[in-house]
């Protein structure tokens, strides 16, 4: 009783390439299977308890034929109002003259209960309608990316187009699954074993990536896959710096191999991308040579370096080519350009921790930012979320600070000090704060000789190439501070020395 058939025969003797080019081009039909959306609707008319193992999943617009997508939305409708969905109370909604393939509404429906598929297939049938409605949408996006190249406008950069397909593509990779849903707690148990395991096994002990500072490792356990990971510090504190420290940290220890189905996989530190908004490239390797070789930058820049420095140089320059740290210092970007970019650096070399240098620097979509700079903000902050969860890696994104700090006498930094605070102190799993007393103090310095200057100078000793990373907030762990040495020149993080250490504070 198929409205039509989906089997296509075999042509007995082929057209050549040149007879086809001559004649009309053969008409292919969208992937389709009537008699699967038949049987299906007949099982949710038969047994509403059909309708519930597939309705997590399937629409009415993943049926190919408009009858069936009508017929699917009226019972899932009554079916979710605690009615009852059968071939006589779905008529009552069908115009009493509609013809299906020769046969009335009521003719139709009931055929559709008497050769209805049992309960026990439901699910398997609609997976197969959604599948095949993927697939019907990746032909449109192709068809679309084929008519954009075509009808592109003279000023049209060919990048822009391949943006937006990787985007569609994307979209439809995330809708294009049935899985999720309720699971049972013994599977969640398992992988929170594993998770233990891996962690155990792992340099550290840690259940994320080591950021190669210790005392921050302890309070953080690493940075955790999936979150978003917020650092902001007052221009001068050295946000900068500890992102680079971090991804270098991160990349030097990466070990893995690649697995049977071609995917990259890390056993030991990870792969890094890094968006460098603000510095080039050449001036993120400059400084990254700095930190690694502590030679001052400016010397390096200079050319101010004796012939064992070179070869210093030189040395960090072959360990740094091996690394797997990858930079994009394109400025300007949109957050769903640079969402495009992580997913291929993902696709094609792996990837293990993104960073990006930083939010403000960013652009949300056209719409978002005619409605304001926060709502923008708040566009691009839940879009690295949502980044981090599609990912399932941590995103570190560094944020600037307000001059609220400024006007207090304690300069160190809270979560109301986030520009447009709101959306990113929500959206984050992690806030860090980079503070640096020691960069105020150098500011207030008084007449030399005087008493106030010998005040001064105690307390510039005291603070010296003192550093605090504030947790001001952390989904699954305990707030405080956490010192460490910080080496200006070299713009270089440290553990403290053991008999420098001070404990944590701990809140």
């Amino acid at each position: 009783m198929a409205l039509e058939s989906t089997a296509r025969k075999p042509a007995a003797n082929p057209p050549t390439p040149e007879v086809q080019a001559k004649g009309t081009p053969p008409y292919r039909t969208a992937p389709h299977n009537i008699e699967l959306e038949q049987a299906l609707l007949g099982a949710i008319l038969v047994n509403n308890e059909a309708f519930y193992r597939v309705s997590d999943f399937l629409e009415p617009r993943h049926f190919f034929e408009p009858v069936h997508q009508k017929l699917y939305e009226i019972a899932a409708s009554l079916v979710r109002v605690g009615k009852t969905a059968t071939p006589i109370t779905l008529k009552t909604f069908l115009p009493s003259d509609l013809d299906i393939a020769g046969l009335t509404a009521s003719q139709y429906l009931a055929r559709l209960a008497a050769e209805a598929t049992t309960v026990i297939n439901a699910l398997d049938y609609g997976r197969a309608i959604y599948d095949l409605a993927i697939r019907r949408s990746l032909i449109g996006i192709g068809e679309d990316m084929v008519n954009a190249a075509y009808d592109a406008a003279a000023d049209e950069r060919p990048q822009n187009l391949i943006e937006q397909a990787e985007r569609n593509l994307y979209e439809l990779a995330e809708t294009g699954r049935y899985d999720g849903g309720f699971q049972r707690f013994s599977q969640a148990l398992t992988t929170a074993v594993e998770m233990a395991a891996h962690a155990y096994q792992r340099d550290g002990r840690l259940s994320g990536l080591a950021t190669g500072l210790k005392d921050l490792d302890r309070m953080m356990g690493g940075l955790q896959k999936s979150d978003l990971i917020i650092l902001a510090g007052r221009p001068g504190m050295g946000k900068s710096s500890l992102a680079t420290n971090i991804g270098y940290n991160v990349a030097r220890v990466w070990e893995g191999g690649v697995r049977a189905d071609g995917q990259i996989e890390s056993s030991n530190g990870g792969i890094v991308g890094f968006f460098s908004l603000e510095m080039s490239a050449e001036q993120l390797a400059t400084r990254m040579i700095s930190e690694q070789t502590e030679i001052p930058s400016y010397r390096i820049r200079r050319g101010e370096i004796a012939p064992a420095d070179f070869d210093r140089i030189a040395e960090a320059a072959r360990e740094m080519e091996r690394i797997p740290f990858y930079i994009d210092e394109t400025g300007g970007l949109s957050v769903g350009q640079l969402a495009a970019r992580a997913r291929r650096l993902k696709r094609q070399r792996g990837l293990d921790l993104l960073v990006i240098d930083y939010i403000q620097l960013l652009q949300g979509s056209t719409r978002r930012a005619l409605e304001g700079r926060v709502q923008e903000v708040t566009e691009i902050t839940t879009s690295l979320k949502a980044l981090a969860k599609e990912l399932n890696i941590p995103i570190l994104a560094l944020s600037q600070l307000s001059r609220a700090v400024e006007n207090r006498d304690d300069k160190r930094p809270q979560l109301a000090d986030l520009r447009e605070s709101g959306s990113i102190e929500q959206d984050a799993d992690v806030v860090l704060f980079v503070f640096r007393e020691e960069y105020y103090l150098k500011n207030k310095e008084p007449r030399p000789g005087t008493e106030e200057y010998f005040k001064w100078q105690t307390e510039m000793e005291a603070v010296h190439g003192r550093a605090e990373i504030i947790i001001g907030k952390q989904r699954h762990g305990p707030t405080g501070t956490v010192q460490l040495q910080f080496k200006a020149d070299v713009t270089r993080f440290f553990d403290l020395a053991e008999e420098d250490h001070v404990p944590a504070r701990m809140s």
